[in-house]
C-alpha cells in the first residue's frame, strides 16, 4: 500500500504531480510579484520628487495686464525657486477664459502645465455658455484658491450728487420710487459685473436696465463720462478713480470688509443681508494629476502667498490671499457653479 501511495504521488519519471507543483509555483509567483512591486514603489516616489522636472507653464486665459495676469505673474517669481525651475507665464486668451482652461484641460497630467482659472472659467461659464469645451469638474485637479478680489458698487459722483444718492439704501431707495430709470454698465452679458447687478436687482427689489459694454475698460470709461449712473466694477480696476474722486465708491460686495479699503461697508450690511459675488482666482492642474504633485504645489503656492512682498504686490491690486486645500477648493467651486447657475438663469443671460 505504501508503494501505492507514493506512485500516486509522484508524477512521470517519478517527479512531484502538477498538483503539488502549483502550491510552490504560485508561492513564487506572488514572491516574484512582492519584489516587482517593492522595486517599483522606490522608482514611482522617485519620478515624483522629480517633479518638476522640466519648465512650468503657467496658463492665463486672460490678456496681458489685468489683475488676474498680475497675480500670476507675480506667484510664478515665487514659485521659481523652490520648484527649482522657471514658471513661464503664457497668455492664452479668448471665450471668455475658456480657451486657455481647455489648453490645460487637454494637457498632460503630469504637473508641467497649469492653469490661473477663475470665477468665469470655473463657476460662470458652465452656465452662461451654450457649449463648454471641457467640463470644469471633471476635467480639472483643484490645487488652490490664490486671492479673492471684491466688486465695489461705485456711481458717477455728479450723477449721484442730482439723485441725492449717497449709500447703498438711498440709491435702493431712489429706485424703488422711479422704477427703470436707473441704468448699470458692465463688461458684457454674463460678466461678473452683469451678474453682480442682477443679484443687487432681485434681492433688493427693484428694476434698473442693463449696459452692456465691450469689456470692463470701456464700461468704467462709459460711466467716468456719465453715459451711465452706476457699475458693480472690480476694487482693482476702481481703486485709482476712488482715490481721485471721479467714482464714487458705496459698498463692497463680499461678506467682509476689504482692507484695501477698510472705510467701505459691505453691499451686505447696508441692507441686502447674504449678498456675496466676487472676483477668484484659483490655480487648477489637468485632472489626472498625481495627488503628490497637486499637493506639493498647493503647499508652494500657500508659502509663496505668505510673503510679505507678495502680499503687498496683491495689496496693492485690491486682492487678498484667500488659499484653500485642494478638497476644500474644490468643494467651494462646486458651491460657487450652483449660486451663478441660479444668478445666470434668473438673469437670462446666454453666450451661444
Amino acid at each position: 500500500m505504501r508503494a501505492i501511495r507514493d506512485s500516486r504521488a509522484a508524477g512521470p519519471h517519478g517527479a512531484a504531480s502538477p498538483r503539488r507543483r502549483r502550491p510552490a509555483l504560485l508561492a513564487g509567483l506572488a514572491a516574484a510579484a512582492f519584489a516587482a512591486l517593492c522595486g517599483l514603489a522606490p522608482a514611482t516616489a522617485a519620478a515624483q520628487a522629480a517633479w518638476p522636472s522640466r519648465p512650468v507653464r503657467f496658463v492665463v486665459p486672460y490678456p496681458p495686464g489685468g489683475p488676474l495676469d498680475q497675480v500670476a505673474r507675480a506667484l510664478a517669481e515665487k514659485l521659481r525657486e523652490p520648484l527649482g525651475q522657471p514658471v513661464l507665464v503664457e497668455n492664452r486668451a479668448g471665450a471668455g477664459g475658456n480657451i486657455g482652461a481647455d489648453h490645460v484641460a487637454k494637457s498632460a497630467p503630469d504637473g508641467h502645465t497649469i492653469v490661473m482659472g477663475a470665477v468665469a472659467t470655473h463657476a460662470i461659464n458652465p452656465s452662461l455658455f451654450a457649449k463648454m469645451p471641457y467640463d470644469a469638474n471633471r476635467d480639472f485637479a483643484p490645487v488652490t484658491r490664490v486671492a479673492v478680489v471684491p466688486n465695489v458698487l461705485v456711481m458717477n459722483p455728479d450723477t449721484a450728487a442730482r439723485l441725492g444718492v449717497s449709500d447703498v439704501r438711498s440709491l435702493i431707495a431712489y429706485a424703488r420710487r422711479n422704477p427703470g430709470k436707473l441704468n448699470y454698465a458692465s463688461g458684457g452679458n454674463g460678466s461678473a459685473g452683469h451678474l453682480s447687478g442682477e443679484l443687487f436687482k432681485s434681492m433688493a427689489g427693484i428694476s434698473m436696465v442693463h449696459i452692456p459694454y465691450g469689456g470692463a475698460a470701456p464700461a468704467q470709461l462709459g460711466l467716468l463720462g456719465g453715459q451711465t449712473d452706476l457699475m458693480f466694477d472690480n476694487l482693482a480696476s476702481a481703486a485709482p478713480q476712488i482715490r481721485a474722486g471721479q467714482l464714487k465708491a458705496f459698498a463692497v460686495t463680499t461678506p467682509r470688509r476689504s482692507g484695501f479699503f477698510p472705510e467701505l461697508p459691505t453691499v451686505a450690511d447696508s441692507g441686502l443681508a447674504g449678498f456675496d459675488i466676487s472676483t477668484w482666482f484659483g490655480v487648477f492642474a489637468p485632472a489626472g494629476t498625481p495627488a503628490q504633485i497637486v499637493d506639493r504645489l498647493h503647499a508652494e503656492v500657500e508659502r509663496a502667498l505668505a510673503h510679505p512682498d507678495l502680499r503687498e504686490r496683491l495689496a496693492r491690486l485690491g486682492a487678498e490671499p484667500a488659499p484653500q486645500p485642494p478638497a476644500e477648493f474644490a468643494a467651494f467651486v462646486r458651491q460657487e457653479q450652483q449660486k451663478y447657475a441660479r444668478i445666470v438663469k434668473a438673469s437670462g443671460a446666454r453666450v451661444d
